[in-house]
């Protein structure tokens, strides 16, 4: 259960909010400030996180596709 709520809160983020906590837990992995058990779990979540940039930009792209069909 605790797995399908850290999805929900990850679908609620901004693509810039989701870009912020991914460098924050960069950062934790890379200076070795937390466990490895807690590190797993950070990594776990990142790739999460970066999965909903990448359909974010997918959208926009979408978008931007659209709005130039309709310009021609």
């Amino acid at each position: 259960m605790a797995k399908s709520k850290q999805k929900n809160d990850i679908s609620k983020l901004s693509f810039e909010e989701a870009i912020k906590e991914l460098g924050s837990i960069v950062g934790k992995i890379e200076q070795g400030q937390i466990p490895l058990q807690d590190s797993l779990n950070q990594y776990e979540r990142g790739t999460a996180l970066v999965k909903h940039c990448q359909n974010i930009l997918r959208s926009a792209e979408k978008r931007i596709e659209k709005i130039a069909e309709e310009k021609n």
